[in-house]
Protein backbone atom coordinates (compact mmCIF):
# COMPACT_ATOMS: atom_id res chain seq x y z
CA UNK A 1 0.00 0.00 0.00
CA UNK A 2 1.33 3.38 -0.38
CA UNK A 3 1.26 6.25 2.12
CA UNK A 4 -1.51 8.57 2.30
CA UNK A 5 0.38 10.88 1.59
CA UNK A 6 0.72 11.86 -2.22
CA UNK A 7 2.31 14.67 -4.60
CA UNK A 8 0.24 17.84 -5.78
CA UNK A 9 2.24 19.10 -8.90
CA UNK A 10 1.00 22.33 -10.48
CA UNK A 11 1.74 22.04 -14.50
CA UNK A 12 1.44 25.53 -16.07
CA UNK A 13 2.14 28.56 -13.27
CA UNK A 14 3.93 31.75 -13.30
CA UNK A 15 5.33 33.45 -9.90
CA UNK A 16 6.42 37.24 -10.69
CA UNK A 17 7.93 39.47 -7.55
CA UNK A 18 8.53 42.08 -9.24
CA UNK A 19 4.46 42.26 -10.53
CA UNK A 20 3.17 40.10 -8.09
CA UNK A 21 2.96 38.65 -4.94
CA UNK A 22 6.11 36.09 -6.03
CA UNK A 23 6.95 34.15 -2.94
CA UNK A 24 4.48 34.73 -0.79
CA UNK A 25 1.97 33.40 -3.82
CA UNK A 26 4.06 30.04 -3.86
CA UNK A 27 3.53 29.61 -0.16
CA UNK A 28 -0.13 29.75 -0.89
CA UNK A 29 0.45 26.80 -2.91
CA UNK A 30 2.75 25.11 -0.72
CA UNK A 31 0.27 25.91 2.70
CA UNK A 32 -2.82 24.33 0.59
CA UNK A 33 -0.49 21.09 0.12
CA UNK A 34 0.70 21.59 -3.23
CA UNK A 35 4.40 19.81 -3.60
CA UNK A 36 5.91 20.66 -6.90
CA UNK A 37 5.79 23.07 -9.63
CA UNK A 38 6.62 23.59 -13.29
CA UNK A 39 7.64 27.16 -13.30
CA UNK A 40 6.87 28.67 -16.94
CA UNK A 41 8.79 31.68 -18.45
CA UNK A 42 6.60 35.15 -19.17
CA UNK A 43 6.56 36.57 -21.88
CA UNK A 44 9.38 39.23 -22.27
CA UNK A 45 7.29 42.54 -21.73
CA UNK A 46 6.04 40.76 -18.58
CA UNK A 47 9.83 41.67 -17.83
CA UNK A 48 10.48 44.68 -19.13
CA UNK A 49 12.58 42.84 -21.84
CA UNK A 50 12.36 44.18 -25.84
CA UNK A 51 14.20 41.31 -27.80
CA UNK A 52 15.69 42.03 -30.88
CA UNK A 53 17.61 38.69 -31.12
CA UNK A 54 17.31 35.71 -29.80
CA UNK A 55 19.97 35.72 -27.17
CA UNK A 56 18.19 38.50 -25.41
CA UNK A 57 15.50 36.04 -24.09
CA UNK A 58 18.82 35.41 -21.63
CA UNK A 59 17.15 38.11 -19.70
CA UNK A 60 13.69 36.81 -19.19
CA UNK A 61 15.58 32.63 -18.62
CA UNK A 62 17.90 34.06 -15.75
CA UNK A 63 14.67 35.82 -14.09
CA UNK A 64 12.93 32.98 -14.47
CA UNK A 65 15.49 30.80 -12.66
CA UNK A 66 16.36 33.40 -10.03
CA UNK A 67 12.78 33.17 -9.01
CA UNK A 68 12.85 29.63 -9.18
CA UNK A 69 15.88 29.64 -6.45
CA UNK A 70 13.55 31.53 -4.45
CA UNK A 71 10.77 29.65 -4.49
CA UNK A 72 12.73 27.06 -3.90
CA UNK A 73 13.65 28.10 -0.30
CA UNK A 74 10.19 27.36 0.88
CA UNK A 75 10.65 24.02 0.27
CA UNK A 76 8.78 23.06 -2.77
CA UNK A 77 10.32 21.17 -6.11
CA UNK A 78 10.48 23.73 -9.12
CA UNK A 79 10.94 22.75 -13.00
CA UNK A 80 11.92 25.44 -14.59
CA UNK A 81 10.09 25.51 -18.55
CA UNK A 82 11.53 28.28 -20.60
CA UNK A 83 10.64 29.28 -24.16
CA UNK A 84 8.87 31.72 -26.35
CA UNK A 85 5.03 33.07 -25.37
CA UNK A 86 3.00 32.60 -29.19
CA UNK A 87 2.46 36.33 -28.70
CA UNK A 88 6.03 37.91 -29.28
CA UNK A 89 5.40 37.37 -33.21
CA UNK A 90 2.41 39.98 -33.24
CA UNK A 91 4.77 42.65 -30.91
CA UNK A 92 7.99 41.56 -32.95
CA UNK A 93 6.68 42.34 -36.14
CA UNK A 94 5.04 45.72 -35.10
CA UNK A 95 8.99 46.79 -35.05
CA UNK A 96 10.33 44.19 -37.77
CA UNK A 97 9.24 42.19 -40.59
CA UNK A 98 7.58 39.20 -40.26
CA UNK A 99 10.56 37.18 -41.32
CA UNK A 100 12.90 39.03 -38.96
CA UNK A 101 10.66 38.01 -36.02
CA UNK A 102 10.51 34.57 -37.08
CA UNK A 103 14.35 34.66 -36.72
CA UNK A 104 14.07 36.48 -33.01
CA UNK A 105 11.76 33.59 -31.96
CA UNK A 106 13.75 30.88 -33.44
CA UNK A 107 17.10 32.29 -31.85
CA UNK A 108 15.28 32.43 -28.04
CA UNK A 109 14.01 29.11 -28.75
CA UNK A 110 17.85 28.19 -29.34
CA UNK A 111 18.99 30.43 -26.12
CA UNK A 112 15.86 28.39 -24.54
CA UNK A 113 17.30 25.40 -25.47
CA UNK A 114 20.85 25.86 -24.20
CA UNK A 115 19.21 25.89 -20.93
CA UNK A 116 17.56 22.43 -20.89
CA UNK A 117 21.15 21.00 -22.25
CA UNK A 118 23.13 22.65 -18.89
CA UNK A 119 19.79 20.81 -17.11
CA UNK A 120 18.72 24.11 -15.85
CA UNK A 121 15.47 23.63 -17.57
CA UNK A 122 13.83 20.68 -18.21
CA UNK A 123 10.65 21.75 -21.13
CA UNK A 124 11.02 23.85 -23.90
CA UNK A 125 7.53 26.72 -24.53
CA UNK A 126 5.94 27.43 -27.83
CA UNK A 127 2.83 27.57 -29.98
CA UNK A 128 0.89 30.19 -31.87
CA UNK A 129 -1.23 32.94 -31.46
CA UNK A 130 -5.21 31.74 -29.64
CA UNK A 131 -6.14 34.99 -31.31
CA UNK A 132 -7.10 36.00 -34.57
CA UNK A 133 -4.12 36.63 -37.07
CA UNK A 134 -3.48 36.87 -40.79
CA UNK A 135 -2.84 33.64 -42.73
CA UNK A 136 0.76 35.30 -42.96
CA UNK A 137 0.73 35.42 -39.51
CA UNK A 138 -0.61 31.94 -38.70
CA UNK A 139 2.23 30.43 -40.74
CA UNK A 140 4.96 31.91 -39.70
CA UNK A 141 3.98 30.86 -36.01
CA UNK A 142 3.75 27.02 -36.98
CA UNK A 143 6.99 27.33 -38.36
CA UNK A 144 8.27 28.51 -35.28
CA UNK A 145 6.55 26.24 -33.29
CA UNK A 146 7.65 23.32 -35.70
CA UNK A 147 11.21 24.74 -35.20
CA UNK A 148 10.34 24.45 -31.36
CA UNK A 149 9.28 20.43 -31.66
CA UNK A 150 12.60 19.78 -33.87
CA UNK A 151 14.61 21.13 -30.60
CA UNK A 152 12.55 19.16 -28.34
CA UNK A 153 13.02 16.25 -30.15
CA UNK A 154 16.77 16.61 -30.11
CA UNK A 155 17.14 17.60 -26.48
CA UNK A 156 14.97 14.67 -25.72
CA UNK A 157 12.57 16.95 -23.83
CA UNK A 158 8.78 18.03 -23.26
CA UNK A 159 6.91 21.04 -24.96
CA UNK A 160 4.34 22.73 -23.55
CA UNK A 161 2.04 24.42 -26.13
CA UNK A 162 0.39 27.52 -25.42
CA UNK A 163 -2.64 27.53 -28.97
CA UNK A 164 -6.19 27.87 -29.63
CA UNK A 165 -9.00 25.88 -27.82
CA UNK A 166 -9.72 22.43 -29.01
CA UNK A 167 -7.83 19.43 -30.49
CA UNK A 168 -5.11 21.08 -32.16
CA UNK A 169 -4.84 17.97 -34.00
CA UNK A 170 -2.39 19.06 -36.71
CA UNK A 171 0.08 19.07 -34.58
CA UNK A 172 0.37 15.73 -34.16
CA UNK A 173 1.57 15.38 -37.86
CA UNK A 174 3.87 18.28 -37.08
CA UNK A 175 5.50 16.47 -34.17
CA UNK A 176 5.76 13.15 -36.13
CA UNK A 177 7.75 15.18 -38.90
CA UNK A 178 9.86 16.44 -36.24
CA UNK A 179 10.88 13.00 -34.61
CA UNK A 180 8.38 14.33 -31.13
CA UNK A 181 7.12 11.61 -29.34
CA UNK A 182 2.87 13.13 -29.02
CA UNK A 183 2.70 11.91 -25.55
CA UNK A 184 5.58 14.53 -24.42
CA UNK A 185 3.80 16.81 -26.52
CA UNK A 186 1.85 19.17 -23.84
CA UNK A 187 -1.51 21.59 -24.83
CA UNK A 188 -1.35 24.35 -22.11
CA UNK A 189 -4.90 24.90 -20.98
CA UNK A 190 -5.68 21.80 -22.75
CA UNK A 191 -8.96 19.99 -23.27
CA UNK A 192 -9.93 15.70 -23.15
CA UNK A 193 -10.41 16.01 -27.16
CA UNK A 194 -7.08 16.85 -27.81
CA UNK A 195 -4.80 14.10 -28.55
CA UNK A 196 -1.67 15.56 -27.73
CA UNK A 197 -1.11 15.11 -23.87
CA UNK A 198 -4.04 17.62 -22.11
CA UNK A 199 -2.77 19.87 -18.90
CA UNK A 200 -6.44 20.50 -17.81
CA UNK A 201 -7.42 23.83 -15.65
CA UNK A 202 -7.97 22.47 -12.06
CA UNK A 203 -11.59 23.10 -12.34
CA UNK A 204 -11.90 21.50 -15.21
CA UNK A 205 -14.90 19.48 -15.15
CA UNK A 206 -13.54 16.42 -17.28
CA UNK A 207 -10.59 15.93 -13.92
CA UNK A 208 -12.53 13.18 -12.24
CA UNK A 209 -14.02 11.66 -15.77
CA UNK A 210 -10.30 11.29 -17.45
CA UNK A 211 -9.23 9.90 -13.97
CA UNK A 212 -11.69 7.24 -13.92
CA UNK A 213 -10.92 6.02 -17.38
CA UNK A 214 -7.24 6.12 -16.02
CA UNK A 215 -6.33 8.22 -19.30
CA UNK A 216 -2.62 10.58 -18.92
CA UNK A 217 -3.44 14.17 -18.18
CA UNK A 218 -1.85 16.46 -15.90
CA UNK A 219 -3.61 19.49 -13.41
CA UNK A 220 -2.31 23.24 -14.33
CA UNK A 221 -3.71 26.46 -12.29
CA UNK A 222 -2.33 28.81 -15.12
CA UNK A 223 -1.67 31.72 -12.22
CA UNK A 224 -0.57 34.58 -13.74
CA UNK A 225 0.51 36.24 -10.37
CA UNK A 226 -0.07 39.98 -11.68
CA UNK A 227 -1.09 42.53 -9.27
CA UNK A 228 -3.25 43.70 -12.22
CA UNK A 229 -4.98 40.64 -12.57
CA UNK A 230 -5.28 39.15 -9.06
CA UNK A 231 -6.15 35.63 -9.25
CA UNK A 232 -6.01 34.97 -13.08
CA UNK A 233 -6.28 32.21 -14.70
CA UNK A 234 -7.23 30.97 -11.10
CA UNK A 235 -5.47 30.88 -7.88
CA UNK A 236 -2.23 29.92 -6.95
CA UNK A 237 -4.02 27.27 -4.39
CA UNK A 238 -6.16 25.43 -7.05
CA UNK A 239 -4.28 22.33 -7.92
CA UNK A 240 -4.23 21.30 -4.31
CA UNK A 241 -7.47 22.61 -3.07
CA UNK A 242 -9.60 21.20 -6.09
CA UNK A 243 -7.46 17.60 -5.78
CA UNK A 244 -8.57 17.60 -2.46
CA UNK A 245 -11.86 18.32 -2.48
CA UNK A 246 -12.36 15.49 -5.32
CA UNK A 247 -10.39 12.87 -2.65
CA UNK A 248 -12.73 13.60 -0.14
CA UNK A 249 -15.86 13.89 -2.39
CA UNK A 250 -15.14 10.39 -3.89
CA UNK A 251 -14.31 11.41 -7.33
CA UNK A 252 -10.87 10.47 -7.21
CA UNK A 253 -8.50 7.62 -5.41
CA UNK A 254 -5.11 8.08 -3.59
CA UNK A 255 -3.82 6.36 -6.69
CA UNK A 256 -5.50 8.52 -9.18
CA UNK A 257 -3.84 11.15 -7.14
CA UNK A 258 -0.33 9.64 -7.21
CA UNK A 259 -0.71 8.88 -11.10
CA UNK A 260 -1.96 12.39 -12.46
CA UNK A 261 0.43 14.58 -9.99
CA UNK A 262 3.58 11.74 -9.94
CA UNK A 263 3.64 8.63 -12.69
CA UNK A 264 2.58 10.75 -15.57
CA UNK A 265 4.46 13.40 -14.64
CA UNK A 266 7.16 11.44 -14.55
CA UNK A 267 6.68 10.32 -18.08
CA UNK A 268 5.69 13.29 -20.06
CA UNK A 269 8.68 15.49 -18.50
CA UNK A 270 11.34 12.72 -17.77
CA UNK A 271 11.47 13.93 -14.10
CA UNK A 272 10.96 12.50 -11.04
CA UNK A 273 8.87 13.10 -8.07
CA UNK A 274 9.72 12.18 -4.77
CA UNK A 275 8.16 13.25 -1.50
Amino acid sequence: MRSRLFPITDDHIHFDPNNGRGVEAAKDFLHAGGTHIFLVSKPSWSLGVEPGTGIDYAGVFDETLRIAGLIRETGLVVFPILGIHPAEISRLSERMSLADAVGVMKGGLDCAAGYVREGKAVALKSGRPHYEVSPEVMAASNEVLSYALSLSAGYRCALQVHAESGPCADIVDMAQAAGMPVGRVVKHYGSPETPLHPSLVARHEAVPVLARERRPFTMESDFMDENSRPGAVTGPKSVPRITKKLLESGAITEEDCWRIHGETVEKVYGVRIVL
